[in-house]
């Protein structure tokens, strides 16, 4: 591959539009761009939560995940293009399973803590659920392949698991929400 950005700034946008992957342009504003914007957002946020201490298997998980979002990103800015597959969505299942199945069943709702990890992967986790919420808006009005916004689904749950697992692993574990806080 050569030089693919040998100049960052191109004035292009100036009129407040972008080039999508297929050469055509759009909207800065447009539902794509919002889509596969908070794709890219949610990649940089699993790159927070890579900057801190984590397991092995979850930073090995964490960066695969981060390239599969890079390819859905592509697929979401080049109308018509495929990158995740059911493979894909198959495998976050499986992980979710594994790191599901030695986690006590939640009683009341957590709140997004538990220690650094937890609360970026809870931020992370978020912002997926927000590129799920846009990428289902884009699919209003545009193609958009159901394994993108299954994909996203699966990861938010995926990463809501894996908060919990990290509360647990840095010992400050889950802050559960006192909805009795009021009444006593």
């Amino acid at each position: 591959m050569g030089n693919r950005l040998s100049k960052i700034y191109t004035r292009t946008g100036d009129d407040g539009s972008t080039g999508l992957g297929d050469g055509t342009r759009t909207g800065k504003d447009s539902a794509r761009v919002n889509a596969y914007g908070t794709v890219d957002e949610a990649n940089s946020t699993l790159g927070v939560v890579l900057a801190t201490q984590l397991p092995d298997d979850i930073r090995k998980l964490l960066t695969t995940v981060q390239h599969q979002l890079f390819d859905l990103g592509g697929e979401l800015c080049i109308p018509g293009h495929a990158a995740i597959e059911s493979e894909d969505i198959d495998a976050l299942e499986r992980h979710l399973d594994h790191y599901n199945e030695a986690l006590p069943p939640l009683k009341d709702f957590i709140l997004p803590a538990g220690g650094e990890a937890a609360a970026r992967c809870h931020l992370a986790r978020t912002i997926v659920r927000r590129a799920e919420r846009e990428t289902v808006a884009l699919a209003r009005d545009e193609a958009v392949r159901p394994e993108a916004i299954r994909y996203l689904n699966r990861l938010s749950d995926l990463l809501f698991v894996l908060a919990r697992v990290l509360a647990r692993a840095d010992g400050q574990g889950e802050v559960l929400w006192n909805h009795d806080r009021r009444h006593g």
